[in-house]
């Protein structure tokens, strides 16, 4: 009994002996043969630079594939459609030469001063008015700073009385929207056409514009911006314009964004002409 109990055992112990030798020596020969492979593969890439390429690219499309999905942001991917700036080098000769003048002038950023002069000539040819004054009033109004306000409560980039014109923001949103330039633009071009349309004139327009349409003196607004206007159609016509001297504010420099100060009870507002409606 014992005997054959040995017997089985060392049966047993040859089988798993062989089993181990035999698994190492596929394994060893298998190591070997993936050695040689990849030493080949080597030499064929070297020798062979278009399976190189080709290897990498299909390698990096795997690898992409199994890229984890972006997490989700609060940003809209839309956003770009809303960018305020665009390159200068897409505007025509006539509208690129007048945002680099102004950027450099005013020490502003000519991409976004794009989109701004592109938008005025776009106004410009609807409502016919000058592009190049709607350009000027916002160079006197506030140095083209979009978040610029009066001490009075005139906001943005044409200084609009947005208390006095509220009803105009509410297509775009509020009056929260005198901040953004493109509307602020639009709102101004519609003030300054009413302003115009009650004058009679063009320099009479800017007198209310300004706020000074009773007053004996404008404190040398309309001339200012007509001087403005002047220099960028020259700018706008390929010539050097007569002088470079950023013409002096109406209004001291514009105040950081607060609450408008209510004015006193029987004293009419510094800035009177931005009327609400022509008469």
């Amino acid at each position: 009994m014992n005997k054959a109990f040995d017997a089985t055992a060392r049966g047993l112990r040859t089988f798993v002996s062989d089993v181990a030798d035999g698994f190492f020596e596929i394994t060893h020969n298998g190591f070997a043969l993936v050695g040689l492979a990849i030493v080949f593969a080597a030499l064929a890439l070297v020798a062979r630079p278009d399976l190189r390429k080709t290897g990498e690219e299909q390698l990096m499309g795997w690898l992409q594939s199994r890229k984890p999905a972006p997490e989700a942001t609060d940003l809209e991917p839309t956003a770009i459609e809303r960018t305020t700036a665009a390159s200068p080098a897409d505007l025509p000769k006539q509208q690129a030469a007048v945002a680099y003048w102004l950027s450099k002038k005013y020490r502003v950023a000519a991409e976004p001063l794009s989109v701004l002069v592109a938008e005025a000539y776009g106004i410009g040819k609807r409502t016919k008015i000058d592009p190049t004054l709607i350009l000027a009033i916002m160079a006197v109004e506030s140095s083209f700073n979009p978040f610029a306000q009066s001490h009075v409560g005139a906001q943005g980039l044409m200084q609009v009385m947005t208390r006095v014109h509220g009803d105009k923001y509410e297509s775009a949103g509020g009056t929260l929207t005198a901040f953004d330039p493109v509307t602020n633009m639009r709102v101004g071009v519609k003030v300054l056409q009413e302003c115009i349309a009650r004058a009679g004139s063009l320099e009479g327009g800017l007198r209310y514009y300004v706020g000074a349409a009773n007053l004996e003196d404008d404190g040398g607004y309309a001339g200012k911006v007509m001087a403005e206007h002047e220099r960028l159609q020259q700018v706008a016509n390929g010539r050097a314009p007569s002088t470079t001297v950023t013409p002096p504010g109406v209004r001291a420099q514009p105040l950081p964004v607060v609450a408008p100060a209510k004015p006193e009870e029987g004293s009419e507002p510094a800035k009177v002409a931005l009327l609400s409606s022509v008469s």
